[in-house]
């Protein structure tokens, strides 16, 4: 069986996020979406609201599984039998900085590959920053966000302001 990890902070879970895991999951056996913990970010949801976000929103995915994890990606891969990690790519910058995540995943799980997938056009400029700019200023997330999720993501930034 081979088995992707798809690891991001997914705060909040976008289309395009959405879009890489279906497109993912068409290609491995298993696809793990997993949440991890990034120290420079501060997060809108906690770990658990997001590992449930993406099950809510991945449910009719037979073969992706959510998790979340606060080491390296290539240890949880290493032990979660992953063979694989799937990244996406938006834009040129995502390249280098991600070119030298894969470098480093390999040097610590050599069995590991890195598969980069380019974003689709219609979310080339997509993010979570950007879904939770729109959000403080009311703009329409629904061609952003999981509808699912819009009303969570809509309350939890107006909270913080």
């Amino acid at each position: 069986m081979k088995i992707a990890v798809y690891p991001g902070s997914f705060d909040p879970i976008t289309l395009g996020h959405l879009n890489l895991i279906k497109r993912a999951s068409k290609v491995f056996d298993k696809l793990i979406v997993c949440v991890m913990v990034n120290s420079v970010k501060k997060p809108l949801f906690t770990n658990e609201e997001r590992v449930e976000q993406i099950k809510k929103v991945t449910e009719r995915f037979d073969n992706v599984e959510v998790d979340s994890w606060d080491g390296l990606v290539a240890e949880y891969a290493r032990e979660k039998g992953a063979v694989a990690v799937v990244r996406g790519l938006r834009a040129l910058s995502d390249y280098e900085k991600e070119c030298q995540m894969a470098i480093i995943n390999k040097k610590i799980n050599p069995e590991l590959e890195t598969f980069f997938l380019a974003a689709s056009e219609k979310y080339m400029y997509l993010s979570s920053s950007a879904v939770k700019e729109m959000a403080a200023f009311g703009a329409d997330l629904a061609e952003f966000a999981p509808r699912e999720l819009i009303d969570a993501i809509e309350e939890r930034v107006a909270s913080k302001k």
